[in-house]
């Protein structure tokens, strides 16, 4: 024998105060369960970084004369790296290719060769994804100076030459995933 509800199905009989009660017990239990509440923001993954441009003067200052490179915040765990990079007189860097990184150049002194597109003449893949040549064949050349932006999508060969010159970027790298915490 079946139940008051499954009855009145199994006969054709609906009665409306049943299906009243069961729509308003599934309300309450959804209301209950949180499924009709709204969802919460999510919370910050670590502190923010405001970095005032004597910091960055200050910094850009310890960097020169070498070719060095100060990594500005902690990127473990992130889909983002920030660096600000100082090169001088530094001719036959590699060509470079990321499968999965985009990177933007934001130039804060002096200058340099950047070429951009083509394709990368007998690549090697270093690490997964990461490629280099010895020079890029039918890419475009570009004099970058401060205060230039670049953007460089991932799949685009680059190389950067600041032969005879001084150079001073930001660098900022957008990862297709996380980077991993440096154990």
């Amino acid at each position: 024998m079946s139940s008051g509800i499954l009855t009145a199905v199994e006969t054709g009989v609906i009665s409306r105060l049943p299906l009243r009660l069961l729509f308003a017990w599934f309300a309450i239990v959804m209301i209950s369960t949180g499924a009709f509440g709204q969802r919460k923001p999510s919370e910050p993954a670590r502190p923010f970084v405001v970095m005032s441009a004597q910091s960055l003067d200050d910094l850009q200052k310890t960097l020169k004369p070498e070719n060095k490179t100060s990594e500005l915040i902690d990127s473990a765990g992130m889909q983002l790296r920030v660096a600000v990079q100082h090169e001088k007189n530094r001719g036959g860097a590699a060509a470079e290719l990321h499968d999965a990184s985009d990177d933007v150049y934001y130039v804060l002194d002096g200058s340099a060769t950047l070429t951009l597109g083509g394709r990368l003449d007998s690549p090697k893949e270093t690490d997964p994804g990461e490629w280099r040549s010895p020079r890029i064949i039918d890419g475009k050349s570009f004099e970058i100076k401060k205060g230039d932006l670049i953007v460089v999508p991932r799949g685009t060969p680059h190389q950067r030459s600041t032969e005879n010159k001084d150079f001073t970027m930001i660098l900022i790298k957008i990862y297709a995933e996380p980077l991993k915490k440096r154990g």
